[in-house]
């Protein structure tokens, strides 16, 4: 399984991971709070200083993650276009784009094992009511371990198929890929069992 932490180190690395996390919540309250195009281009331009602050590795490294997002944020704009309305839609994307690269910038600034230690000492309060946070915590960890894992899959069964057909690979892939999912579902269950459930899951 993959991690999304930077292998980069920077500041933003030694920073607890709350922190991280509080700041966020209000950049992204405050974004959406926002309205203007050009404010939000400001805070979209900031954005992209930070991560240049930190070397064009680190800056290259973002702007990957922001590769799945190209298609969601293009059609955005073309129905606003479509509407009549381009600069809602370049308010909209530009939104969007800076939230997902802010959100990123702490996904690769802190390590898994802090946000899974975060989210159960936010869940600790449901132990009162008899409710385990270990769930949420693991559902957490292995949705961010596969996500990247999955994504590179798709690329690369793309690619396959585009070098073997002239045809659109979206449809042809889907099959093969939830078969693949299916699969390391299977692994992991195994792989959780062996460590005795839950419990065994968050033993070093």
């Amino acid at each position: 399984m993959l991690t999304l932490t930077s292998e980069i180190r920077t500041p933003l690395h030694d920073w607890r991971a709350g922190n991280k996390l509080s700041l966020l919540s209000i950049a992204i309250v405050t974004l959406f709070l926002l309205n203007s195009p050009i404010l939000l281009a400001g805070a979209a331009g900031l954005t992209a200083l930070l991560y240049l602050a930190f070397g064009t590795k680190f800056a290259a490294r973002g702007l990957r993650m922001l590769k799945p997002l190209r298609f969601f944020l293009g059609f955005i704009l073309l129905w606003q276009v479509v509407l009549g309305d381009p600069v809602t839609g370049f308010a909209i994307v530009l939104r969007l784009a800076t939230a997902v690269s802010l959100a990123n910038l702490v996904t690769l600034s802190t390590r898994l094992d802090d946000l899974i230690d975060l989210v159960i000492w936010l869940a600790s309060p449901a132990r009162f009511v008899g409710v385990s946070p270990k769930p949420l915590a693991l559902s957490i960890a292995l949705v961010v371990r596969f996500v990247p894992v999955l994504l590179e899959r798709a690329n690369h069964m793309s690619d396959a198929f585009r070098a073997r057909s002239t045809k659109r690979p979206t449809f042809y892939i889907i099959l093969p890929l939830i078969i693949s999912v299916l699969e390391d579902a299977d692994h992991v269950a195994l792989a959780l069992r062996a460590r005795g459930g839950l419990d065994g899951a968050f033993k070093p």
